[in-house]
């Protein structure tokens, strides 16, 4: 079989297991997310608890890709080497942090939350894309 076929077949699966996860911890609900940065209100912790999880599983993940020679699907690891903060990482984690606290979504389960068919939602995702796709017409070539 084609490798193309293998990386898909993985890249699916990984996204309906995450999605999956994200719909059994709540967090397709963005009354959860807005709840737990209400800090100062009804404060609600799960969010930390299902981000503790995501972090050991990968640090766990992270461990076996360093024992790993070459990854299964690709002929590389594309692991970012940047780690100099600049404006454009800090402008875009505000914008980042904002979008969330409002819209109570960020893209993964923005994503998993359109089979709610939810209004809402729908928008959300729309005006995700346009940012994302303004980005990339814009201002992705200045980097």
């Amino acid at each position: 079989m084609n490798r193309n076929i293998y990386q898909f077949v993985a890249a699916l699966a990984s996204g309906v297991v995450f999605a999956f996860g994200l719909s059994l911890s709540g967090m397709l609900n963005p009354a959860r997310i807005q709840g737990f940065l209400d800090v100062f209100g009804a404060w609600d912790p799960s969010l930390a608890f299902v981000l503790g999880g995501a972090v050991a599983v990968a640090a766990i993940g992270v461990q076996v890709m360093k024992r790993m020679r070459l990854p299964v699907f690709d002929d590389s690891f594309h692991v970012p080497a940047g780690r100099r903060i600049d404006a454009p990482l800090v402008i875009g984690s505000v914008l980042f942090g904002l979008g969330w606290g409002i819209g109570g979504f960020c893209p993964g389960p923005a994503v998993a939350s359109l089979s709610t068919g939810l209004p809402q939602t729908i928008l959300f995702v729309v005006a995700m894309l346009a940012g994302m796709t303004l980005y990339d017409r814009v201002w992705s070539g200045r980097a």
